[in-house]
C-alpha cells in the first residue's frame, strides 16, 4: 500500500456520522437563531435558515467531512427539490395571468354572491375558501376579504371570534388545497412526491374536516342570524370586480382545466401550464389585454388600481419575480437538508423521537407533534414544513410508506396550527388583521383544530393505501 493510500485510509476513518448531542446542537441553534430572527427582530426566515446551514457544515467539517463533500451535499438537496421550484416559478406567472384574465375577479365575484345574513358564517367560510384557492394565500384573503367579513359580521351582531374563526377556517382549507400555494408545494418537496398527488392524498381528510367544519359554522349561523345587515362593503367589492374586470362564468375555465389535470393524473407542470395557456387566451378576448400585458404580469405580477384598496390589496399579486422568496427559501431549506441528511445528523435526531414508536399511526401523530413544535419554537410555517419534512423522509421510506403520507401530514401538523401560536407568524398577522387575538379566536377554528384528528383518523382506516408498493410511481 502507497502512503498516498494510507495517508487517504486514516483520512476516512475520522469521518462518522453525527451522535445525538451533535444533531441536537445543530437543531438547538436553528431553533433558537429562528426564534429570535422572527419574535425580536420581525424578520423573514431566510438568514436564519442560511445560519443553520452555516452550523451544520461547521458540526460536519468537525466529524471529519471534506468541504466538497458538503457542497455536494447542498446540491444534491436542492436538487430533490427543482421540480418544486419550477412548479413555484410557473405558479407565479399562473397567478398574474389568471388576474389580468379576470380568472381570479371572477372566483372572488362568484363567491360573494352567496352571501346571505341567515347563513352568514357558513358563507364566509365558503367564500374565504374561494378567495384562498383562487389567489393560493391564507394572508391576502383575511388580510382583505377577511376584513370585509369581520365588519359585515359586526353589523349582524355576530360574535367577533366566531367570526374570525370563519374567516381563518376557510382561509386555511383553500391554502392547504390550492395548487397556487406556497405550501401546497413546499410540503411535497419537502416529503418527495410531487403536488398533485399531494392534493389528491389531502382530499379524503381536508374534505371530511370541511364538512364538519360547515355543519359546525351552520348552527352558529343560526344561533346569531341576524334582522339586519351591513352589506356595503360587499356590495362595493361585487361592484368594484364588475366595474374593473369582464366577469364570464366561461373565466372559470382555465381553474376546470387544471382541476381536470389533476384528475387525469397529468404531471403538475404540464398541467399548470394548460391553465396559464387557457388564460391567457381568454385575456384579450374578454379583457382586451395584449400580449406584452401578458408577459408583464407574467413576470412582474398584476398590479390593480380600481381605487378600492381591498380589491387592489387582494388583487396587486402574482409574477414570477413575486415568487423568488418562496423559492429562495426553498433552496436554502434544502441545502441544509441535504448537509444533515448526508452527514447523519437528521439520522441521530429521528431515530431518538421514534425510537419507540411501532405503528404508522403513531408515526403520523409523532410527525403532527413535531410539526407543532416546529412551529411554537421557530414560529414561522414554511419551516414547520421544511424541518420536519426532512427530519421524517426517510424514516417513512424505511416503513414502506408513500411519500404522500408525509406530505398530507405535514400540511395536517404544519400549516394549519401556525395561526394557533400566539407568536407565530401566522398568529400575529391574524391578530392584526382581525383585530381578534390567538387565544380568543382559538376555539373557534373548527377547521384547524379538526386538520390534525382527522388526518390521524384517516391514516387508521387507510393506511393500506399508503403503502410505497401500492403507487410507486408518484415518488421520487
Amino acid at each position: 500500500m502507497s502512503i498516498l493510500q494510507s495517508k487517504v485510509k486514516v483520512e476516512e476513518k475520522k469521518i462518522r456520522k453525527a451522535n445525538f448531542l451533535e444533531a441536537l446542537f445543530v437543531f438547538c441553534t436553528l431553533i433558537i437563531v429562528m426564534f429570535v430572527s422572527i419574535i425580536f427582530y420581525k424578520q423573514d426566515p431566510h438568514i436564519p435558515m442560511l445560519i443553520g446551514v452555516v452550523i451544520a457544515s461547521l458540526v460536519s467539517l468537525k466529524i471529519g467531512y471534506s468541504w466538497s463533500f458538503i457542497e455536494k451535499s447542498m446540491i444534491g438537496g436542492i436538487s430533490q427539490a427543482m421540480q418544486s421550484i419550477i412548479i413555484l416559478a410557473i405558479i407565479g406567472v399562473l397567478i398574474g395571468v389568471w388576474i389580468l384574465s379576470g380568472v381570479v375577479p371572477t372566483m372572488i365575484y362568484y363567491g360573494l354572491k352567496l352571501i346571505h345574513p341567515s347563513i352568514f358564517l357558513v358563507a364566509t367560510v365558503i367564500i374565504s375558501s374561494i378567495t384562498s384557492i383562487a389567489t393560493g394565500t391564507s394572508w391576502g384573503t383575511a388580510g382583505t376579504m377577511g376584513i370585509a367579513l369581520m365588519g359585515i359580521a359586526k353589523g349582524l351582531g355576530i360574535p367577533a371570534p366566531i367570526a374570525a374563526g370563519a374567516v381563518i377556517s376557510g382561509a386555511y382549507f383553500g391554502d392547504k388545497m390550492s395548487p397556487l400555494s406556497d405550501t401546497t408545494n413546499l410540503a411535497p418537496a419537502m416529503a418527495g412526491t410531487d403536488v398533485f398527488t399531494h392534493i389528491k392524498a389531502m382530499a379524503k381528510p381536508t374534505v371530511i374536516a370541511y364538512a364538519i367544519t360547515l355543519i359546525i359554522f351552520g348552527y352558529y349561523s343560526f344561533k346569531f342570524r341576524g334582522e339586519s345587515s351591513d352589506l356595503v362593503k360587499v356590495s362595493e367589492i361585487i361592484e368594484g370586480l364588475d366595474n374593473n374586470f369582464y366577469i364570464s362564468p366561461v373565466l372559470l375555465l382555465p381553474p376546470l382545466i387544471v382541476i381536470i389535470s389533476i384528475a387525469k393524473k397529468t404531471p403538475a407542470i404540464p398541467g399548470i401550464t394548460l391553465g396559464i395557456i387557457a388564460a391567457a387566451i381568454l385575456a384579450p378576448i374578454f379583457q382586451k389585454s395584449n400580449f406584452g400585458e401578458i408577459l408583464h404580469c407574467s413576470l412582474e405580477g398584476f398590479t390593480s388600481n380600481t381605487g378600492i384598496v381591498s380589491i387592489d390589496e387582494l388583487l396587486t399579486t402574482g409574477g414570477l419575480n413575486n415568487m423568488m422568496s418562496s423559492i429562495s427559501l426553498t433552496i436554502i431549506a434544502m441545502m441544509f437538508g441535504g448537509i444533515c441528511e448526508s452527514t447523519g445528523i437528521l439520522e441521530a435526531i429521528v431515530t431518538k423521537i421514534v425510537k419507540n414508536v411501532k405503528s404508522t399511526v403513531g408515526l403520523v401523530i409523532t410527525t403532527i407533534l413535531t410539526c407543532f413544535v416546529s412551529n411554537a419554537t421557530m414560529p414561522e410555517q414554511y419551516i414547520s414544513l421544511v424541518v420536519p419534512g426532512r427530519m421524517f423522509k426517510e424514516e417513512y421510506k424505511n416503513r414502506g410508506l408513500h411519500p404522500k403520507l408525509l406530505s398530507s401530514t405535514l400540511e395536517s401538523g404544519g400549516t394549519v396550527t401556525s395561526v394557533m401560536i400566539p407568536w407565530n407568524t401566522c398568529g400575529v398577522y391574524m391578530t392584526k388583521v382581525l383585530g381578534v387575538s390567538t387565544v380568543v379566536y382559538l376555539p373557534f377554528l373548527f377547521f384547524n383544530l379538526l386538520m390534525p384528528i382527522v388526518q390521524v383518523i384517516i391514516t387508521a382506516t387507510d393506511k393500506d393505501k399508503y403503502n410505497l408498493e401500492n403507487d410507486p410511481d408518484t415518488a421520487f
